[in-house]
């Protein structure tokens, strides 16, 4: 049975639609990034608390990933909405299909340094000073990289470098590098080994699970005035989950439909059938919709201070080696208790058989010893293969 509403026909043109027919006072799941409506899950409270970390630490990279629409922008734009406007300094670029010398005219004009027609010497001099004078001040100052999986590696290495201005030993500027999962693979490039030093913290955000997905939800009706109504079935929940993946963005895109087709249907409540429908005419607008594919959700990052990955991939080396000599030795260790018994029953057989018996004993013997070399040649390459891997 589908509950409906008497329509409603006493608001204005520009008045949104279905805000005013649910009582609500403003639209609930707007595509634009607003901290108000930042919801902490488990992953957006831990990557926020590394960001909190980094600000603390005031020097090297902070590195958030996560895939398209999981909410890296929200948690940047939330940690701002927290920050003391007379003691920090931030921007935010967001244009980053750059070379390096463009990218430092885009740094400095974010600062409101002047950047047009001006050398890389003289953009660097600018960006120094500018630096050391807010130090002086008393003020830090941020940049927050956004969509960083695009940057080229000279773009990345002349970030790295201007993390080396200091003043008094006190590391000047600091830096949250945000990007899509591939952005891992970058720093992992072996042309990122100074820039990883320097890396003091790092979280992949992943989708929302069910039941967050469903909190997420009530979480967003709730800040603007929802009261149940509408009522979300559990059914309806777990179709949204299964559509979107968890992705926050993509929930925003379809409860908004939602929303919009509970209004022209005049609905009290939003059931399965209803999220089924809305989800086929997205599909129906827009080719390639991301509307029930599938998500790849990793496994989650925790913190990492900082340290020389050198010395980390040679204990993981190492570690890895001890554990293929361990399984090594214990390979040799059973073959030779299993030739043992038969060697010992082969020497009563010499002793008590005759001279045809002798031989075919004898032969049996050495068809054993080369089993047994065999068997540890290949052992031996075993290990010295996981090692070179590695």
């Amino acid at each position: 049975m589908v509950l409906i509403k008497e329509p409603v026909r006493l608001y204005k043109e520009n008045q949104a639609m279905y805000e005013s027919f649910y009582n609500l006072s403003a639209k609930p799941f707007a595509l634009n990034p607003d901290p108000r409506f930042f919801f902490g899950s488990r992953g957006h409270k831990r990557a926020q608390s590394y960001l909190q970390y980094g600000l603390t630490q005031g020097e090297g990279f902070i590195v958030i990933t996560g895939g398209v629409g999981t909410g890296k922008t929200m948690l940047v734009r939330n940690l701002f909405a927290g920050l003391s406007k007379e003691n920090i300094v931030a921007a935010q670029l967001v244009t980053t299909q750059l070379g390096a010398d463009d990218m430092l005219r885009m740094i400095a004009a974010s600062y409101g340094l002047a950047h047009e027609g001006l050398g890389k010497a003289t953009l660097l001099k600018n960006l120094e000073t500018f630096l050391i004078t807010r130090a002086r001040e008393g003020k830090r100052v941020l940049l927050v990289i956004d969509e960083a999986q695009n940057l080229p590696l000279s773009s990345l290495e002349e970030l790295r470098m201007l993390s080396n201005f200091q003043l008094a030993g006190k590391v000047l500027l600091q830096s949250f590098l945000l990007g899509q999962a591939d952005f891992k693979d970058t720093l992992r490039s072996p042309q990122m080994e100074q820039l990883r030093q320097r890396v003091i913290a790092a979280y992949h955000l992943n989708p929302l699970g069910e039941d967050e997905t469903k909190t997420y939800i009530e979480h967003r009706l709730t800040l603007v005035g929802w009261t149940t109504d509408p009522v979300i079935s559990d059914e309806a929940h777990a179709a949204i989950h299964k559509y979107t993946g968890g992705v926050p963005r993509l929930i925003n895109q379809l409860c908004d439909r939602l929303l919009l087709f509970g209004y022209l249907e005049e609905l009290l409540a939003i059931d399965l059938e209803h999220v089924d429908t809305v989800v086929k005419e997205l599909q129906q607008e827009t080719p390639g919709s991301q509307f029930g594919g599938d998500v790849c959700v990793e496994k989650e990052e925790e913190f990492i201070p900082i340290e020389r990955p050198s010395i980390a991939k040679d204990a993981a080396i190492s570690g890895r080696a001890s554990s293929s000599k361990r399984m090594l030795k214990k390979s040799v260790r059973s073959g030779a208790i299993k030739s043992s018994k038969k060697r010992d029953n082969a020497k009563m057989d010499l002793v008590t058989g005759d001279d045809s018996d002798r031989i075919a004993l004898l032969e049996q013997r050495v068809h054993l010893l080369e089993s047994k070399l065999e068997n540890y040649i290949s052992a031996v390459k075993g290990a010295c293969d996981i090692t070179l891997t590695d």
